[in-house]
C-alpha cells in the first residue's frame, strides 16, 4: 500500500510501510527465573521511503520495535538506506541493504551478507541493514556479483526476561573478534549465478567475520560471550523446474570457525495446482538437512534432520495462505512444529498467525533450553 506517489520530472516519489501491534502468548510457564511469562505485547513501525529518477534509486526502511517485556527486543534498526546505479548490463550499490541466498525453505544454509535478527524471530528469516558496495555484471552467460562489507552488525539475542532465550543470556556487550579491527573489519564476497533451462544455479566465495557467533563461558557473570570467528566459506545452491516439482540444494563449506566442516540442505516441493476442484493450491514439501560441524563451531540445531510440510495456497482476493511444517532430529528425536498464515482484511490490514512448538528436547541441545517457550502469535498490520 503506498501512502503517496509523487512525480517530478523523470523523477518519482514513493511513501509506503506498515505500522503493527503484535501479541505473544506463551503457553508454559518460564523455564528460568526471571523470565516473563505468558503474554508479550510490541508494537513496530517500518516506513518505507523510495525515490526513482531515471538509472538512480534511493531507498529509505526504518524499523522499530517497542516489547512489553524484553529490553533486548525493543530495538531499532535501519534495513535499507542505499543508492543504487542501474544500466544496462551493469549496476551498482552504496549504502545498506539486504541481501538474500538459497533455495530452501525450512533453513537458509548458504545466506550469509547479512547478520540475523534473532529477537525478531528464530526463522533465520528477519536480517539487518549490512553496509556494502556492491558491483553486479550481467551477461548471456550469467551474473557476477562482488560485495565489499565494510561494517560489521553483532546477532541480536534475547535478553535476561527475555524467552527463547539459551540457559545463560547471552552477553552481547562482551563480544569477542578474532580480528584485531573488530566490527571494522572489512569483509568480501563474490557470487555467480545463472538460469540453464530448467536449472538455476548460484555459487560463492566468502571472507570474513562468520555471522555465526560460537560462544565463551563467563564463569564469574554466568554468561555465555559470543566469539566471532574470521572465516573462509564457499556456498552453492540449485534450483531445478519441472511442471509441478521443485528440487532444491544448498551446501557450503567452511573452513575457520573450530574444525573445518560440510553441510547439506536437499529437498523438493510438489505442487497440486486447483487442488480438490477448487481454485486452491497444495504444496507438498520435504526437505533433509545434514550438518558436519562439532562443538568448536556455532551451534546448530541441525544435523541430521528431515523437515515435512504443506503449503497451502487459497489464491482468493484476502491473499489468504497457510504453511505448516515439522522439523524432526534423526539423532535424539527433538520436533520443531510450525503453524504460519496470512490474511489481508479490506485494503489496508493483514493478519498474521504463528504458532511455534518444541518437543522432546534432549540434555544440553538447543531444543531442550527453549521448550517451554511454546506461542503462538498474532500479528496485525496497517499498511498506509
Amino acid at each position: 500500500m503506498l501512502l503517496a506517489v509523487k512525480s517530478y520530472g523523470s523523477e518519482e516519489i514513493k511513501v509506503s510501510g506498515f505500522i503493527a501491534a503484535e501479541v505473544r502468548i506463551f503457553t508454559q510457564d518460564a523455564k528460568y527465573p526471571g523470565q516473563s511469562d505468558d503474554i508479550n505485547y510490541s508494537a513496530l513501525w517500518q516506513p518505507e521511503f523510495r525515490l526513482n529518477s531515471g538509472s538512480n534509486q534511493f531507498s529509505f526502511i526504518p524499523f522499530i520495535r517497542k516489547d512489553s517485556e524484553d529490553e533486548e527486543r525493543t530495538h531499532a534498526d535501519i534495513r535499507e538506506l542505499y543508492w543504487r546505479t542501474s544500466k544496462s548490463d551493469w549496476e551498482s550499490l552504496v549504502g545498506l541493504n539486504r541481501v538474500f541466498w538459497g533455495v530452501m525453505e525450512s533453513r537458509h544454509l548458504v545466506d550469509i551478507i547479512n547478520q540475523t535478527d534473532l529477537v525478531e524471530d528464530i526463522d533465520g528469516e528477519e536480517k539487518l541493514g549490512q553496509p556494502m558496495l556492491q558491483f553486479s555484471y550481467f551477461q548471456d552467460w550469467g551474473a557476477l556479483e562482488l560485495f565489499l562489507l565494510t561494517g560489521f552488525r553483532e546477532r541480536t539475542f534475547p535478553g535476561e526476561s527475555g524467552r527463547l532465550r539459551t540457559a545463560l543470556p547471552v552477553d552481547t556487550g562482551q563480544a569477542i573478534y578474532e580480528s584485531s579491527r573488530e566490527q571494522g573489519h572489512i569483509d568480501g564476497s563474490a557470487r555467480y549465478s545463472h538460469t540453464f533451462g530448467d536449472w538455476d544455479i548460484g555459487g560463492y566465495y566468502f571472507y570474513g567475520t562468520s555471522r555465526e557467533p560460537r560462544f565463551q563461558l563467563n564463569t564469574t557473570q554466568d554468561r555465555l560471550v559470543p566469539v566471532y570467528d574470521i572465516i573462509n566459506q564457499v556456498g552453492v545452491d540449485a534450483q531445478y523446474t519441472s511442471e509441478a516439482w521443485l528440487w532444491k540444494v544448498e551446501s557450503l563449506y567452511r573452513e575457520g570457525q573450530g574444525n573445518s566442516f560440510l553441510a547439506v540442505s536437499a529437498g523438493f516441493e510438489y505442487t497440486l495446482y486447483q487442488f480438490a476442484g477448487g481454485q486452491k493450491d497444495l504444496g507438498l514439501l520435504t526437505e533433509y538437512h545434514y550438518d558436519g560441524r562439532d562443538e568448536t563451531a556455532a551451534p546448530t540445531i541441525y544435523d541430521h534432520d528431515i523437515f515435512i510440510g504443506v503449503r497451502l495456497a487459497f489464491n482468493d482476493v484476502q491473499d489468504t495462505s497457510v504453511l505448516a511444517g515439522m522439523t524432526i532430529d534423526n539423532s535424539g528425536n527433538e520436533r520443531f512444529y510450525n503453524i504460519e498464515a496470512e490474511h489481508r482484511i479490506g485494503e489496508n490490514i493483514k493478519a498474521e498467525l504463528k504458532i511455534r512448538l518444541f518437543t522432546h528436547g534432549q540434555p544440553g541441545s538447543l531444543i531442550s533450553q527453549i521448550e517451554q517457550d511454546d506461542y503462538i502469535q498474532l500479528q496485525l498490520r496497517y499498511y498506509h
